[in-house]
C-alpha cells in the first residue's frame, strides 16, 4: 500500500530565546549556514530559528525517525529557494528516506510571536501527484488530421447519396432514402 509520512512539529519561540542566551554558540552548532543566514536575516531571528527547528523535528516523523538519537539536526537541513521551502537531507533522514522510497518532502513553516509550527510530508512516487504534462504536438495534429478526414469523408457520402437521388429523379426512379433504399423497399 502506498504510503506518505507526515510529521507535525510545534516549538515554543520563548524557549529557543532563552536556549540562545544560555548557549550563544548554539545556531552555529544546530543549523547549517543556509538556515543560519535565512533566520539572522529576519527582524526577530528567534522565530524563524524555532521554525527550523520544529522543521528538523517534523521531517524527522515524516521519515519515520522518532527515536531517541535517530536523526541528528544536522541531517536535515531547511531552505529557502524563490520563497518556498526545501528540504535537504543527509546522513540517517536520507537513508530513511531512500529505503522508504522518499522522492521529495513538502515543508510548510508558520509562526507566530509565541509558538513555531512545522508541518512535513514525506511523499513517495506512489502517491505523488503526476504532473500536468503538455500534450504532444504531433499527436494533436494527427487527432486534427483525423477529424477533418472523417468530416470529409461524411461530406462525400452526402453528396454521393445526393447525386444518386438527383439522378434517379430525372430518370423517372424513385430516390433511395437515406439507408439507400427505394421506398418500396
Amino acid at each position: 500500500m502506498a504510503q506518505a509520512g507526515v510529521g507535525v512539529d510545534m516549538l515554543e519561540i520563548s524557549r529557543v530565546r532563552r536556549a540562545r542566551a544560555r548557549r550563544p554558540r548554539l545556531a552555529e552548532r544546530g543549523f547549517s549556514a543556509e538556515e543560519r543566514a535565512w533566520c539572522e536575516r529576519g527582524a526577530r531571528p528567534e522565530e524563524r530559528y524555532a521554525a527550523c527547528f520544529a522543521a528538523h523535528g517534523a521531517v524527522a516523523r515524516a521519515l519515520g525517525l522518532t527515536g531517541r538519537g535517530s536523526c541528528g539536526l544536522d541531517d536535515v537541513s531547511v531552505g529557502h529557494e524563490g520563497g518556498q521551502v526545501r528540504v535537504t537531507l543527509s546522513g540517517r533522514a536520507l537513508e530513511a528516506a531512500e529505503a522508504a522510497g522518499v522522492r521529495e518532502v513538502a515543508l510548510s513553516l508558520s509562526y507566530t510571536r509565541e509558538v513555531a509550527v512545522a508541518n512535513a510530508v514525506a511523499v513517495t512516487a506512489e502517491v505523488r501527484p503526476e504532473e500536468k504534462r503538455e500534450p504532444d504536438a504531433g499527436e494533436e495534429l494527427r487527432r486534427s488530421f483525423r477529424r477533418a478526414r472523417s468530416v470529409i469523408d461524411e461530406l462525400e457520402r452526402i453528396q454521393e447519396t445526393g447525386l444518386a437521388g438527383a439522378v434517379g429523379a430525372a430518370s423517372g426512379q424513385d430516390a433511395p432514402d437515406a439507408r439507400g433504399a427505394s421506398p418500396e423497399e
